[in-house]
């Protein structure tokens, strides 16, 4: 195969990245891949330490992506090894121990949700605990003796924790060591990762040249804030879009993020080209042109990306009915009753809730709602011949019983 010129994939790498060290190199290992047809092994790491995807995940999946369209070789690393450390980057605490089989249950999830954005027929996907597990306590040691506390404690959130007497365990300082070990064990050209990864990233640098290798060059992302515009996206501060959410709620959710945040979530959520980038630009310093217009355009590329332009203009008709014209959908999913069934096994057999337990709390935040009456008996039941009915959960989710 033929790769593109050096300029034309630096306009595609370069985009939404925050830092390339040192674009020299990449410069120069790219004219060495068109020069012998051979594919850059990009590496991203990640560490399941949540089976939850958002598209804050999929900035730096989405840079990946790039890098396969590019015809080099994605190297997806399943950190099961290194979730059992726990990642202490951006933390001011001790992160929680996963279990080898936890993070293997997690990683399942995580390869099944990244196939919205990567193409896994031409995705390398290892664990490290492969290498990792089988590392005897010398071979520890010797990793060990390649850095310095002094340079451990250059990191920001290590410096702070030591500063304010926030214990930092040792097994913590060996985690930018395991993941530099990822990269000496594949040999990669380039690593991916957000901005909070920057220290971890340029270890592996370090490995890398203490064994001979060519050391990979390094590309930062930024992180992606969630719908509130204040906190990082996680579904534990409740501000995600999900990978795998329904197109009606990405949409509904992608609306609700402030003005501030319309031409950051272009570039990184959307993964907006130039021209598009630039016309959103000029929308926004156009007075004559709502913000929310352009937000509108937002949620609708956003659903198109994750589905398709058919489903995004059905989740635009969608909200325009439930929250504009203050109706229920025309559209809706149905289900029909062939015995007696109590609300809460409906709820959670036609997904519209995770479980019982999230149906308990939906009820008792009066957040489930019966031909738009609030529901509060949790005990409730529908029987056959009971007419038909309209359930609505939160603001987005309905569904049609049939008696």
């Amino acid at each position: 195969m033929g790769f593109k010129s050096i300029k034309e994939q630096l306009a595609l790498i370069s985009r939404g990245a925050e830092e390339i060290l040192p674009l020299k190199e990449l410069e120069v290992k790219l004219g060495q891949s068109i020069k012998t047809n051979t594919p850059l092994v990009i590496k991203l790491g990640c560490d399941p330490s949540r089976p939850d995807l958002h598209i804050g995940h999929g900035v730096v999946l989405r840079k990946l992506r790039h890098f396969q369209e590019l015809g080099h070789q994605a190297v997806l690393v399943i950190g099961d090894f290194t979730a059992m450390i726990g990642d202490p980057s951006g933390r001011n605490k001790t992160r929680p121990q996963l279990t080898l089989e936890d993070a293997k249950a997690n990683a399942e999830s995580y390869v099944d949700q990244a196939e919205a954005i990567l193409d896994i027929t031409n995705l390398k996907i290892v664990y490290n605990s492969s290498w990792l597990n089988s590392m005897n306590f010398s071979e520890v040691i010797k990793l060990a003796s390649k850095y310095t506390v002094a340079r451990m404690l250059e990191r920001d959130d290590f410096t702070k924790r030591y500063k304010t007497e926030v214990p930092i365990s040792i097994h913590e300082f060996l985690y930018p060591l395991a993941q530099g070990m990822d990269s000496v064990e594949l040999n990669a050209d380039v690593e991916l990762g957000g901005t909070d990864q920057k220290f971890n990233l340029l270890v592996g640098r370090d490995l890398q040249r203490e064994s001979g290798q060519e050391p990979q060059v390094i590309i930062t992302l930024p992180l992606l804030e969630g719908t509130d515009g204040v906190e990082k996206m996680s579904k534990s501060y409740g501000n995600h879009i999900g990978l795998h959410d329904a197109p009606e709620d990405m949409y509904g959710k992608t609306l609700s993020i402030s003005d501030a945040m319309i031409e950051k979530y272009f570039l990184l959520g959307a993964d907006a080209d130039d021209k598009t980038m630039d016309d959103v630009r000029k929308q926004l310093s156009d007075s004559s042109v709502n913000p929310r217009d352009v937000k509108r355009r937002l949620a609708s590329e956003l659903v198109t990306l994750y589905y398709d332009s058919e489903t995004a203009i059905k989740a635009e008709k969608h909200f325009d009915q439930v929250f504009i014209k203050k109706d229920i959908p025309d559209d809706m999913d149905e289900f029909q009753l062939s015995e007696e069934m109590q609300l809460l096994d409906i709820l959670n057999e036609t997904g519209l809730v995770k479980s019982k337990g999230e149906g308990r709390r939906m009820i008792k935040q009066n957040a489930v709602r019966i031909d738009g009456n609030p529901c509060k008996d949790q005990l409730m039941s529908f029987k056959p011949g009971c007419g038909e009915a309209v359930i609505k959960v939160g603001k987005r989710r309905f569904l049609k019983v049939k008696g």
